[in-house]
């Protein structure tokens, strides 16, 4: 028996994948790459994160291209992870999927309001924001839409 992957998975955990994640706290940002971890999930490649501190270097980094997923911290000041994301979905045509962190179970309304393809509640849970994430990237590298139900 073999223990190859199979070709298309194979292909898959060979990919770097560009992760933005953005909050003015770098406590938040640094809980989000601790748990999301370098590699998310066996059939997913390792991640290369890119950390932004500002809604305006958001905007030039979604503009620039090459993202896989973008992770916003609702909370963030003085440019919300929302508003952003709303922003950035209604201008950007292949804008990267989005998961934005709430504070309260019940902002998942908010969330929707803004278009995220996810949405995990503070503090964060591990698992859940790897499942949420490991999902937007899958779906990203099928070229699937990624806008879906939050909440």
């Amino acid at each position: 028996m073999s223990d190859a992957l199979p070709e298309h998975q194979a292909t898959a955990v060979a990919r770097t994948h560009r992760v933005l994640v953005y909050s003015d706290d770098p406590a938040v940002r640094s809980v989000v790459r601790t748990a999301l971890g370098r590699r998310p999930a066996a059939d997913l490649g390792r991640v290369e994160w890119l950390e932004l501190d500002s809604g305006r270097k958001v905007v030039a980094a979604v503009d620039a291209g090459g993202l896989d997923l973008a992770i916003f911290d609702g909370e963030a000041w003085p440019m919300g992870g929302l508003g952003l994301c709303k922003q950035l979905k209604d201008e950007v045509r292949d804008c990267p999927p989005i998961l934005v962190l709430v504070a309260r179970r019940d902002d998942a309304w908010l969330a929707t309001w803004s278009l995220a393809d996810a949405v995990v509640p503070l503090p964060i849970d591990a698992p859940e924001l790897t499942a949420a994430a490991a999902e937007l990237l899958r779906g990203r590298e099928a070229a699937r839409p990624v806008r879906r139900a939050v909440g």
